[in-house]
């Protein structure tokens, strides 16, 4: 139930893909609306930090999602040929986009040599500094970047209910109920 079969996913893959999403929309929410904060506004310093702690906690989810998932079966995918190969860039799109979004972050937020504090937990430290206009130009990319990251989850939201509403797939209940992770593959 907790590991991915041919036939579904598994709870660990499951919670974490939704865990992840819900964060990924709050971080691009939170970070949208702070780039309107005033200087004098409470949450000037405040939401920064909150993003930044949120998305280098996303990063290490992500990093792990990546691992689990060489370890154990996927299942199989629907649709024909081109369906699953468009799948299978969309799904690569997406992570390489995410890594863009978490490099840039890194960089906007390490710019002044200073590590990521991480909920006052831990910190991230500050590598890569100097660069010509570091925190602009990434801000920049991040910026495009996170809105590049939510046209992929429109575009992948879309095709999951495609396959459920049109096709009649389970492509959307195998990603919520880790019941078909524990059925033989059809």
């Amino acid at each position: 139930m907790w590991r991915n079969t041919r036939s579904g996913w598994g709870l660990v893959s499951i919670l974490v893909h939704w865990l992840s999403a819900l964060a990924i929309l709050g971080l691009f929410a939170l970070g949208w609306w702070m780039t309107g904060l005033g200087y004098y506004d409470d949450w000037y310093n405040r939401a920064p930090w909150i993003h930044k702690s949120l998305g280098m906690l996303v990063l290490g989810v992500s990093i792990l999602r990546l691992l689990w998932r060489l370890v154990p079966a996927t299942p199989s995918a629907h649709g024909h040929r081109l369906e699953r190969l468009a799948a299978h860039l969309g799904h690569g799109l997406i992570y390489a986009v995410m890594l863009v979004i978490f490099i840039s972050g890194y960089l906007i937020s390490t710019a002044d040599g200073q590590a990521i504090s991480v909920f006052g937990w831990f910190g991230v430290p500050a590598l890569v500094t100097g660069l010509p206009n570091q925190a602009t130009v990434a801000g920049d990319i991040h910026w495009y970047a996170a809105w590049t990251l939510m046209v992929l989850v429109l575009g992948h939201t879309l095709a999951a209910f495609k396959h459920h509403f049109v096709d009649r797939q389970d492509t959307l209940v195998r990603m919520l109920s880790p019941r078909f992770a524990q059925r033989p593959p059809e």
